[in-house]
């Protein structure tokens, strides 16, 4: 059996799975979204909320788009490969319906 992980999976599963990045795209899945409807909807601060939307962007997963109005207009969503990723996400939610249970959480998500 080979053990090794393939180097794309492995940073993949790494980019996925760093702390909030996960419900960043659970919320960009849902459309277009300016940063204070994000930042009001995750509980993550703003300075990580920033610092992981500029790691997304730079990977190509999330796309930021600068509106020149006043004061100006930054909207954040996902772009195609980024999109690609929303069965990914979908199984993800469905598994943890069926197989997580947490006293804290809601039972709807």
């Amino acid at each position: 059996m080979d053990t090794n992980l393939c180097p794309r999976f492995e940073k993949a599963m790494g980019l996925i799975s760093t702390r909030w990045v996960g419900l960043i795209l659970f919320d960009l899945l849902k459309g277009t979204k300016r940063f204070s409807e994000m930042e009001a909807d995750l509980p993550i601060s703003g300075r990580l909320l920033s610092d992981r939307l500029k790691m997304l962007e730079k990977e190509g997963i999330v796309t930021r788009d600068v509106y020149s109005e006043f004061p100006v207009r930054i909207e954040y969503s996902l772009s195609e490969k980024g999109k690609a990723l929303a069965p990914v996400i979908k199984e993800i939610q469905k598994w943890a319906e069926e197989h997580v249970s947490d006293d804290q959480t809601s039972t709807e998500c």
